[in-house]
């Protein structure tokens, strides 16, 4: 694939660290690029798990995939407020028209009331061990869910809500524009 356009439609694959699939989602559409990372947006995608099993998002979603850092950001739209889903995760890579990462379980939940939760603590001692992660990846993983929380708390760019409500605006105006989405 070549330099991505605004519009431009991608699939996004999930991995885990046994290279095994664990989520695919069907679309993904570029909305800005920066130097550091890549926006994207969707709604009611669907979503195939590794057993099979799919099921479609429930609202707009803005997502931030970056080329150097250990997570990803998943900024969901609801009606009662902005909620993010964060994932501890490898840098990305685009593959045949797929955004390819490796998920390490770790996840941090926030609330639209501001307060925050780090999730799937069991699963990622219990994948850990499983994996063999190394040492060095464990230390990977801790800085990144570190740095993740600090940039909440300075509340830089992507935890931006006026900038996130505008790249929903962004993506249903594309999808207006292009039936295809």
């Amino acid at each position: 694939m070549g330099k991505l356009k605004i519009g431009d439609r991608l699939q996004i694959q999930c991995y885990k660290h046994n290279g095994h699939i664990h989520r695919c989602w069907d679309e993904a559409v570029v909305l800005d690029e920066k130097k550091d990372y890549i926006v994207f947006g969707n709604e009611r995608t669907l979503v195939t798990e590794a057993q099979g099993n799919t099921w479609r998002t429930k609202e707009p979603a803005v997502m931030y995939f970056f080329k150097k850092r250990w997570y990803n950001i998943i900024v969901q739209l609801k009606k009662d407020g902005i909620t993010y889903y964060c994932n501890i995760a490898t840098p990305f890579i685009i593959e045949d028209n797929t955004i390819k990462y490796i998920d390490y379980d770790l996840d941090l939940r926030i609330f639209p009331n501001g307060s925050f939760k780090i999730l799937d603590k069991q699963e990622y001692k219990y994948h850990k061990k499983k994996m063999n992660y190394s040492d060095d990846l464990d230390v990977v993983i801790n800085n990144a869910l570190s740095e993740l929380i600090t940039d909440y708390q300075n509340r830089d760019v992507m935890f931006d809500a006026k900038a996130n409500i505008n790249y929903g605006k962004k993506y249903q105006k594309l999808k207006k524009e292009n039936s295809n989405l």
